[in-house]
């Protein structure tokens, strides 16, 4: 959400998202800089968005905004401030020494954009660089130009730093989002990259206007289908292991192993969680 936009800080407080991006960076003019700082802030500060997720967007490390972003929100305390042009691990204990100095709450979390060559290879250490940073949202609009690449669909220039930045969090158990989809009128083609997406791995998708909340919400949900077979697995291997089975039972003829029944179990624990929100 553009945060030198009151209107649509005030929409958010109504939108069916898990959590909301407040941006001070690409959405905001350097004229309005100060203001949306300010604007956020006290968005962030009057605690109106409910149980979403509230995460501020920052100007990058390198620019003057930065610093000013920072003290602002950290006497705000969002849930999480989220940095772009993340290059590093030494750009990640540099945030982090800023964060911490400028007195955010152990609260505030980090989260970093994935959006540039130096970030995907060197995602391993970015990833592990800090307990405080726990989120990463990959910023494919600026890896797409950084790499002269050209977007089509299928992403097939991206699929090496998409699976490459999904491996480096998966390895150290934290959370990645997708990035955005630019055509709001091509309903098809972003059905399709959600489900490229989830596919792939991604916790999520980061979206650019509420028309696109529907179908990213329906994809990244376990279907009817999917629940019915991960309660069937559980069952099955709950039975199992009632009667002293070993460990390996058949449903449907495939063979279930624990692996399977623990992301069963993954499964049903995310459908509770949104039934949870939904209430």
């Amino acid at each position: 959400m553009p945060g030198a936009n009151a209107r649509a800080l005030e929409k958010a407080t109504g939108l069916p998202a898990d959590g909301l991006i407040l941006d001070l960076e690409d959405a905001v003019a350097p004229d309005d800089k100060a203001s949306a700082r300010d604007r956020v802030a006290a968005a962030v500060a009057g605690r109106g968005y409910g149980q979403r997720e509230v995460v501020a967007r920052v100007n990058g490390l390198d620019t003057p905004w930065f610093a000013d972003d920072v003290a602002a929100l950290a006497a705000a305390a969002p849930d999480a401030i989220l940095v772009p042009k993340v290059g590093s691990a030494e750009d990640v204990r540099g945030i982090e020494a800023a964060v911490e100095a400028a007195g955010a709450p152990d609260t505030t979390l980090l989260w970093a954009m994935i959006e540039t060559p130096s970030a995907i290879l060197r995602a391993t250490e970015i990833v592990a660089a800090s307990e405080r940073l726990v989120g990463f949202v990959l910023g494919t609009n600026d890896l797409v130009k950084e790499l002269r690449a050209v977007h089509v669909p299928g992403r097939a220039p991206l699929l090496p730093a998409l699976a490459w930045a999904v491996l480096a969090v998966r390895d150290v158990g934290k959370v990645v989002l997708d990035g955005v989809f630019n055509d709001l009128d091509d309903a098809d083609g972003f059905e399709a990259e959600c489900r490229q997406g989830r596919e792939l791995g991604f916790d999520g998708k980061t979206l650019i206007h509420p028309r696109q909340l529907d179908a990213c919400n329906r994809v990244y949900a376990p279907s009817a289908t999917e629940l019915d077979h991960a309660r069937t697995l559980v069952a099955a291997w709950e039975s199992a292991r009632a009667a002293g089975g070993g460990g390996v039972v058949t449903v449907d003829g495939r063979m279930v192993e624990h692996l399977h029944v623990e992301e069963a179990r993954r499964v049903l624990a995310q459908a509770e969680a949104i039934a949870e929100r939904s209430d």
